[in-house]
Protein backbone atom coordinates (compact mmCIF):
# COMPACT_ATOMS: atom_id res chain seq x y z
CA UNK A 1 0.00 0.00 0.00
CA UNK A 2 1.27 3.63 -1.04
CA UNK A 3 2.57 4.91 2.15
CA UNK A 4 1.26 8.45 1.82
CA UNK A 5 -2.25 6.52 1.28
CA UNK A 6 -1.76 4.78 4.85
CA UNK A 7 -0.92 8.33 6.30
CA UNK A 8 -4.42 9.22 5.01
CA UNK A 9 -6.28 6.33 6.41
CA UNK A 10 -4.83 7.31 9.96
CA UNK A 11 -5.98 10.68 9.66
CA UNK A 12 -9.40 9.82 8.14
CA UNK A 13 -9.86 7.31 11.00
CA UNK A 14 -8.79 9.57 13.87
CA UNK A 15 -10.71 12.52 13.01
CA UNK A 16 -13.93 11.92 10.09
CA UNK A 17 -16.56 10.56 12.98
CA UNK A 18 -18.78 13.22 14.38
CA UNK A 19 -20.79 11.46 16.75
CA UNK A 20 -20.23 12.04 20.58
CA UNK A 21 -19.37 8.42 21.67
CA UNK A 22 -16.55 7.96 18.52
CA UNK A 23 -13.38 9.25 20.67
CA UNK A 24 -12.02 6.16 21.73
CA UNK A 25 -9.48 5.91 18.82
CA UNK A 26 -7.59 2.59 20.58
CA UNK A 27 -10.82 0.84 20.08
CA UNK A 28 -10.50 0.81 16.29
CA UNK A 29 -9.87 -2.28 14.20
CA UNK A 30 -8.55 -1.87 10.81
CA UNK A 31 -9.23 -5.17 9.22
CA UNK A 32 -12.90 -4.53 9.78
CA UNK A 33 -15.70 -2.57 10.98
CA UNK A 34 -15.64 -1.85 15.00
CA UNK A 35 -17.99 -0.90 17.28
CA UNK A 36 -16.85 2.16 19.52
CA UNK A 37 -17.93 2.41 23.30
CA UNK A 38 -21.59 2.05 23.33
CA UNK A 39 -21.89 1.19 19.35
CA UNK A 40 -23.10 4.87 18.50
CA UNK A 41 -20.48 4.90 15.50
CA UNK A 42 -19.30 2.61 13.09
CA UNK A 43 -15.83 2.65 11.20
CA UNK A 44 -15.14 1.09 8.09
CA UNK A 45 -12.15 -0.42 5.98
CA UNK A 46 -11.74 1.51 2.59
CA UNK A 47 -10.04 -0.62 0.06
CA UNK A 48 -7.53 1.27 -2.56
CA UNK A 49 -8.66 2.04 -5.77
CA UNK A 50 -5.59 1.07 -8.37
CA UNK A 51 -4.93 2.92 -11.75
CA UNK A 52 -3.43 0.98 -14.31
CA UNK A 53 -0.81 3.31 -15.52
CA UNK A 54 -1.20 4.04 -19.02
CA UNK A 55 1.48 3.15 -21.58
CA UNK A 56 3.75 6.83 -22.37
CA UNK A 57 1.16 8.72 -19.79
CA UNK A 58 3.21 10.65 -17.21
CA UNK A 59 3.17 9.78 -13.58
CA UNK A 60 -0.75 11.21 -12.41
CA UNK A 61 -0.16 13.38 -9.04
CA UNK A 62 -3.33 12.08 -6.53
CA UNK A 63 -4.01 14.22 -3.81
CA UNK A 64 -2.67 12.59 -0.48
CA UNK A 65 -5.85 14.84 1.22
CA UNK A 66 -8.13 12.65 -1.44
CA UNK A 67 -6.69 9.31 -2.57
CA UNK A 68 -8.55 7.18 -4.37
CA UNK A 69 -10.72 4.58 -3.44
CA UNK A 70 -12.99 1.77 -4.33
CA UNK A 71 -15.91 2.99 -2.05
CA UNK A 72 -15.05 6.47 -2.78
CA UNK A 73 -14.92 6.10 -6.50
CA UNK A 74 -18.35 4.31 -6.39
CA UNK A 75 -20.05 6.98 -4.19
CA UNK A 76 -18.86 9.43 -6.57
CA UNK A 77 -20.12 8.09 -9.42
CA UNK A 78 -23.51 7.29 -8.08
CA UNK A 79 -23.53 11.49 -7.08
CA UNK A 80 -22.17 12.64 -10.39
CA UNK A 81 -25.31 10.58 -12.01
CA UNK A 82 -28.09 11.35 -9.14
CA UNK A 83 -30.17 14.78 -9.92
CA UNK A 84 -30.62 14.88 -6.11
CA UNK A 85 -27.99 17.40 -6.11
CA UNK A 86 -29.93 19.90 -8.18
CA UNK A 87 -32.68 22.17 -6.91
CA UNK A 88 -35.57 20.18 -8.18
CA UNK A 89 -34.24 17.12 -8.99
CA UNK A 90 -34.53 17.46 -12.42
CA UNK A 91 -30.06 17.85 -13.01
CA UNK A 92 -26.96 15.71 -12.66
CA UNK A 93 -23.58 16.35 -13.67
CA UNK A 94 -23.91 13.34 -16.42
CA UNK A 95 -26.65 15.55 -17.63
CA UNK A 96 -24.11 18.19 -19.20
CA UNK A 97 -20.90 15.52 -19.33
CA UNK A 98 -22.35 12.80 -21.18
CA UNK A 99 -20.40 9.37 -21.16
CA UNK A 100 -21.40 8.70 -24.80
CA UNK A 101 -20.11 12.15 -25.90
CA UNK A 102 -16.74 11.65 -24.25
CA UNK A 103 -17.70 13.30 -20.91
CA UNK A 104 -18.80 16.65 -22.31
CA UNK A 105 -21.65 18.29 -23.89
CA UNK A 106 -23.40 17.59 -26.88
CA UNK A 107 -25.29 20.33 -26.94
CA UNK A 108 -23.31 23.75 -28.12
CA UNK A 109 -23.80 25.50 -24.79
CA UNK A 110 -24.96 23.55 -21.63
CA UNK A 111 -28.56 23.49 -20.52
CA UNK A 112 -29.47 23.85 -16.63
CA UNK A 113 -31.93 24.28 -14.20
CA UNK A 114 -35.09 25.68 -15.57
CA UNK A 115 -33.69 25.40 -19.22
CA UNK A 116 -31.45 28.35 -18.69
CA UNK A 117 -29.00 29.01 -21.05
CA UNK A 118 -25.05 28.65 -20.25
CA UNK A 119 -22.54 30.46 -22.31
CA UNK A 120 -20.23 27.94 -23.04
CA UNK A 121 -19.96 23.72 -23.71
CA UNK A 122 -19.35 21.66 -21.03
CA UNK A 123 -15.83 20.90 -21.25
CA UNK A 124 -14.61 16.71 -21.30
CA UNK A 125 -13.67 15.35 -17.86
CA UNK A 126 -11.41 12.10 -19.72
CA UNK A 127 -8.13 11.54 -18.42
CA UNK A 128 -8.66 14.69 -15.75
CA UNK A 129 -6.20 12.54 -13.62
CA UNK A 130 -3.33 14.45 -15.49
CA UNK A 131 -4.99 17.91 -15.32
CA UNK A 132 -3.21 20.84 -13.25
CA UNK A 133 -6.58 22.83 -13.90
CA UNK A 134 -10.01 22.93 -15.37
CA UNK A 135 -12.63 24.54 -17.02
CA UNK A 136 -12.10 26.29 -20.06
CA UNK A 137 -10.70 29.60 -18.52
CA UNK A 138 -8.92 27.74 -15.96
CA UNK A 139 -10.64 28.79 -12.53
CA UNK A 140 -10.31 26.17 -10.68
CA UNK A 141 -7.20 24.43 -10.13
CA UNK A 142 -8.68 21.18 -8.34
CA UNK A 143 -10.89 18.94 -9.34
CA UNK A 144 -12.97 19.05 -5.93
CA UNK A 145 -12.95 22.71 -6.28
CA UNK A 146 -14.30 22.76 -9.80
CA UNK A 147 -17.13 20.11 -8.47
CA UNK A 148 -18.32 22.89 -5.43
CA UNK A 149 -19.45 25.64 -8.80
CA UNK A 150 -22.29 23.55 -10.46
CA UNK A 151 -24.62 23.13 -7.34
CA UNK A 152 -24.95 26.49 -6.31
CA UNK A 153 -24.79 27.97 -10.32
CA UNK A 154 -28.08 29.69 -11.30
CA UNK A 155 -27.83 28.18 -14.48
CA UNK A 156 -26.50 25.17 -13.68
CA UNK A 157 -28.21 23.27 -10.58
CA UNK A 158 -29.30 26.34 -9.07
CA UNK A 159 -29.18 24.90 -5.10
CA UNK A 160 -27.65 25.66 -1.47
CA UNK A 161 -25.45 23.26 -0.26
CA UNK A 162 -27.07 23.52 3.03
CA UNK A 163 -29.54 21.85 1.16
CA UNK A 164 -27.77 19.50 -0.51
CA UNK A 165 -26.28 18.43 3.11
CA UNK A 166 -29.87 18.19 4.39
CA UNK A 167 -30.99 16.14 1.78
CA UNK A 168 -28.35 13.66 1.26
CA UNK A 169 -28.11 13.31 5.44
CA UNK A 170 -32.22 12.68 5.22
CA UNK A 171 -30.98 9.97 2.66
CA UNK A 172 -30.60 6.77 4.41
CA UNK A 173 -28.51 5.18 1.32
CA UNK A 174 -26.51 7.91 1.19
CA UNK A 175 -25.40 8.13 5.02
CA UNK A 176 -24.31 4.50 4.92
CA UNK A 177 -22.07 5.01 1.20
CA UNK A 178 -20.57 8.37 3.21
CA UNK A 179 -19.77 6.32 5.96
CA UNK A 180 -18.25 3.43 3.92
CA UNK A 181 -16.10 5.71 2.19
CA UNK A 182 -15.03 8.73 4.49
CA UNK A 183 -15.88 7.40 8.15
CA UNK A 184 -18.60 10.17 8.64
CA UNK A 185 -21.80 9.88 9.96
CA UNK A 186 -22.83 13.72 8.92
CA UNK A 187 -22.51 14.29 5.23
CA UNK A 188 -21.01 17.73 4.50
CA UNK A 189 -19.91 19.48 1.14
CA UNK A 190 -16.54 18.46 1.05
CA UNK A 191 -17.17 15.19 1.23
CA UNK A 192 -19.37 15.06 -1.47
CA UNK A 193 -17.09 16.78 -3.56
CA UNK A 194 -13.81 14.16 -2.56
CA UNK A 195 -16.55 11.69 -3.90
CA UNK A 196 -17.32 13.49 -7.15
CA UNK A 197 -13.44 13.97 -7.91
CA UNK A 198 -12.53 10.41 -7.02
CA UNK A 199 -14.98 8.93 -9.39
CA UNK A 200 -13.72 11.74 -12.14
CA UNK A 201 -10.13 10.74 -11.24
CA UNK A 202 -11.19 7.35 -12.02
CA UNK A 203 -12.35 8.25 -15.86
CA UNK A 204 -9.24 7.19 -18.06
CA UNK A 205 -9.39 6.74 -21.51
CA UNK A 206 -6.16 4.90 -23.07
CA UNK A 207 -7.31 2.04 -25.08
CA UNK A 208 -7.84 3.64 -28.64
CA UNK A 209 -6.46 1.90 -31.73
CA UNK A 210 -3.89 4.34 -31.64
CA UNK A 211 -2.75 3.50 -28.53
CA UNK A 212 -2.77 -0.25 -29.39
CA UNK A 213 -0.81 0.90 -32.41
CA UNK A 214 1.58 2.44 -30.01
CA UNK A 215 1.94 -0.77 -27.72
CA UNK A 216 2.78 -2.50 -30.66
CA UNK A 217 -0.51 -4.04 -30.84
CA UNK A 218 -1.76 -3.12 -33.65
CA UNK A 219 -1.45 -0.88 -36.89
CA UNK A 220 -2.73 2.23 -38.64
CA UNK A 221 -3.56 2.21 -42.67
CA UNK A 222 -1.80 4.67 -45.09
CA UNK A 223 -4.31 7.32 -44.22
CA UNK A 224 -3.90 7.47 -40.48
CA UNK A 225 -0.09 7.34 -41.22
CA UNK A 226 0.15 10.11 -43.36
CA UNK A 227 -2.97 11.95 -40.79
CA UNK A 228 0.12 11.27 -38.24
CA UNK A 229 2.96 12.30 -39.67
CA UNK A 230 1.03 15.93 -40.92
CA UNK A 231 -0.07 15.88 -37.34
CA UNK A 232 3.21 15.72 -35.74
CA UNK A 233 5.11 18.19 -38.58
CA UNK A 234 5.01 21.58 -39.12
CA UNK A 235 2.93 20.90 -42.11
CA UNK A 236 -0.29 20.86 -39.60
CA UNK A 237 1.66 22.10 -36.69
CA UNK A 238 -0.91 20.80 -34.26
CA UNK A 239 1.87 18.67 -32.02
CA UNK A 240 2.67 22.02 -30.35
CA UNK A 241 -0.74 22.21 -28.15
CA UNK A 242 -1.64 18.47 -28.65
CA UNK A 243 1.55 16.43 -28.03
CA UNK A 244 2.30 13.97 -25.97
CA UNK A 245 0.30 10.70 -25.34
CA UNK A 246 -2.10 13.04 -23.35
CA UNK A 247 -2.79 14.90 -26.60
CA UNK A 248 -3.08 18.42 -24.46
CA UNK A 249 -0.34 20.69 -23.48
CA UNK A 250 -2.84 21.64 -20.34
CA UNK A 251 -1.85 25.38 -21.32
CA UNK A 252 -3.96 28.27 -22.55
CA UNK A 253 -3.86 29.84 -25.97
CA UNK A 254 -5.57 31.84 -28.05
CA UNK A 255 -5.96 29.88 -31.19
CA UNK A 256 -7.72 32.76 -33.80
CA UNK A 257 -10.91 31.99 -33.28
CA UNK A 258 -11.69 35.74 -33.22
CA UNK A 259 -10.44 39.06 -34.53
CA UNK A 260 -12.97 41.29 -33.08
CA UNK A 261 -12.16 43.18 -29.80
CA UNK A 262 -13.35 43.23 -26.71
CA UNK A 263 -13.82 39.19 -27.30
CA UNK A 264 -17.75 38.24 -26.33
CA UNK A 265 -15.59 35.92 -23.59
CA UNK A 266 -11.95 36.71 -22.51
CA UNK A 267 -11.19 33.21 -20.60
CA UNK A 268 -8.67 33.10 -18.90
CA UNK A 269 -8.06 36.83 -19.06
CA UNK A 270 -11.17 37.24 -16.68
CA UNK A 271 -9.29 34.98 -14.32
CA UNK A 272 -5.88 36.56 -14.48
CA UNK A 273 -7.08 40.24 -15.23
CA UNK A 274 -4.17 40.10 -17.78
CA UNK A 275 -5.06 41.52 -20.75
CA UNK A 276 -2.68 39.35 -22.39
CA UNK A 277 -4.98 37.06 -21.56
CA UNK A 278 -7.71 37.59 -23.04
CA UNK A 279 -9.10 35.31 -25.43
CA UNK A 280 -6.98 32.79 -24.13
CA UNK A 281 -8.69 29.02 -23.45
CA UNK A 282 -7.33 25.73 -21.82
CA UNK A 283 -6.17 23.15 -25.01
CA UNK A 284 -8.56 19.79 -24.75
CA UNK A 285 -7.36 16.75 -25.23
CA UNK A 286 -8.04 15.25 -28.60
CA UNK A 287 -8.55 11.67 -26.86
CA UNK A 288 -12.37 10.76 -27.95
CA UNK A 289 -12.44 14.15 -30.23
CA UNK A 290 -14.80 12.02 -32.63
CA UNK A 291 -17.06 12.20 -29.64
CA UNK A 292 -16.87 15.34 -28.16
CA UNK A 293 -18.79 17.58 -30.55
CA UNK A 294 -19.30 20.19 -30.24
CA UNK A 295 -15.89 21.78 -30.46
CA UNK A 296 -14.06 25.03 -28.92
CA UNK A 297 -15.39 26.66 -25.71
CA UNK A 298 -18.55 27.96 -27.33
CA UNK A 299 -19.40 24.62 -29.30
CA UNK A 300 -19.06 26.92 -32.56
CA UNK A 301 -18.01 24.29 -34.37
CA UNK A 302 -20.49 21.25 -34.82
CA UNK A 303 -17.85 18.86 -36.82
CA UNK A 304 -14.11 18.04 -37.18
CA UNK A 305 -14.27 18.75 -40.88
CA UNK A 306 -14.91 22.38 -39.73
CA UNK A 307 -11.96 22.48 -36.63
CA UNK A 308 -9.42 21.63 -38.95
CA UNK A 309 -11.59 23.97 -42.13
CA UNK A 310 -10.44 26.81 -39.40
CA UNK A 311 -6.47 26.08 -39.06
CA UNK A 312 -6.15 25.45 -42.50
CA UNK A 313 -7.86 28.74 -43.22
CA UNK A 314 -5.82 30.60 -41.33
CA UNK A 315 -8.05 31.74 -38.33
CA UNK A 316 -8.48 35.16 -37.03
CA UNK A 317 -5.58 37.69 -35.69
CA UNK A 318 -5.84 39.50 -33.00
CA UNK A 319 -3.35 41.75 -29.97
CA UNK A 320 -3.33 37.90 -28.17
CA UNK A 321 -3.62 35.91 -30.73
CA UNK A 322 -0.88 32.86 -30.03
CA UNK A 323 2.57 32.88 -31.27
CA UNK A 324 2.65 29.01 -32.11
CA UNK A 325 -0.60 30.11 -34.86
CA UNK A 326 2.21 30.78 -37.12
CA UNK A 327 0.50 30.66 -40.57
CA UNK A 328 -2.76 33.22 -39.25
CA UNK A 329 -4.68 34.71 -41.89
CA UNK A 330 -2.67 32.58 -44.76
CA UNK A 331 -3.58 28.85 -43.69
CA UNK A 332 -1.88 25.49 -43.63
CA UNK A 333 -2.56 25.08 -47.39
CA UNK A 334 -3.61 21.26 -46.73
CA UNK A 335 -4.82 19.61 -49.56
CA UNK A 336 -8.54 18.16 -49.30
CA UNK A 337 -6.51 14.61 -49.36
CA UNK A 338 -4.33 15.98 -46.34
CA UNK A 339 -7.30 17.25 -44.25
CA UNK A 340 -9.14 13.44 -44.56
CA UNK A 341 -6.05 12.28 -43.67
CA UNK A 342 -5.74 14.19 -40.76
CA UNK A 343 -9.27 13.82 -39.74
CA UNK A 344 -8.05 10.33 -39.88
CA UNK A 345 -5.68 9.69 -37.71
CA UNK A 346 -7.97 12.32 -35.28
CA UNK A 347 -10.22 8.99 -35.21
CA UNK A 348 -8.02 6.31 -34.44
CA UNK A 349 -7.69 8.35 -30.66
CA UNK A 350 -11.35 7.38 -30.17
CA UNK A 351 -11.97 4.47 -27.30
CA UNK A 352 -14.94 3.08 -28.53
CA UNK A 353 -15.23 0.91 -24.79
CA UNK A 354 -14.86 3.53 -23.17
CA UNK A 355 -17.49 5.15 -23.67
CA UNK A 356 -19.97 1.52 -24.36
CA UNK A 357 -18.79 -0.09 -21.52
CA UNK A 358 -20.25 0.55 -17.85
Amino acid sequence: MNKYFFYFLIILFLSSCKKEGCTDVLALNYDSKAEIDNGSCEYYTVTEYNIDQPSGFPTPQIPIENPLTVEGVNLGKKLFNDPILSVDGTISCSSCHLKSSNFSDPNKTSIGFNGLQGTRNASIITNSLWSNSFNWDGSALTLESQAFEPITNPKEMNNTWQNVENTLNGNEQYRQLFMNAFNIDYIDSIHVVKAIAQFERSLISSNSKFDKFYRGDGSLNSSELNGYAIFNSEKGDCFHCHGTMLFTDNLFHNNGLDSEEPFVDNGLGDITNNPGDNGKFKTPSLRNVEFSAPYMHDGRFSTLEEVVSHYNDGGHYSSTVDPLMKKIGVGLQLTNQELNDLIAFLKTLSDVDYITED
